[in-house]
Parts: structure tokens; sequence; C-alpha cells
């Protein structure tokens, strides 16, 4: 993952639910990366060990395949 990259993750929480996101990477630090996510239209910390899946959002000018 780097800065400003939009990626689709998988995530799970301390308390064990699984979630789909589309984010945009802010800050990646220690254990922990900054990013703002889509599905809360806000800025959110999330923990690189709770992540499950990754996949960059590749786009072509203003469309996302």
């Amino acid at each position: 993952m780097e800065r400003q990259q939009l990626v689709t993750i998988i995530y799970m929480s301390k308390l064990g639910k699984t979630t789909k996101r589309r984010l945009k990477i802010l800050e990646i630090k220690d254990d922990k990366f900054r990013a703002y996510c889509y599905k809360k239209n806000a800025q959110r910390t999330f923990f690189i060990d709770q992540v499950l899946a990754v996949e960059p959002v590749i786009q072509k000018g203003n469309e996302i395949i």
C-alpha cells in the first residue's frame, strides 16, 4: 500500500466483524494506517494485522474498474 492509493480491503474489527471498505490511504505508520473510508465518509485508523485482503482500485480517467 502506498500513500494516496485507492484500495478495497476486507477488514476484521477487534470484535470479529468483517467488512469490505474502499479507502484512500493517507498515512502508514508502524502497525497501523490512516485512510479516508468511503463507506463511513470519514478518516479512520486501521490496524494492518486486521486487514484480511487488499486489492488496488484501478482507474482509467474518471472511471473506476
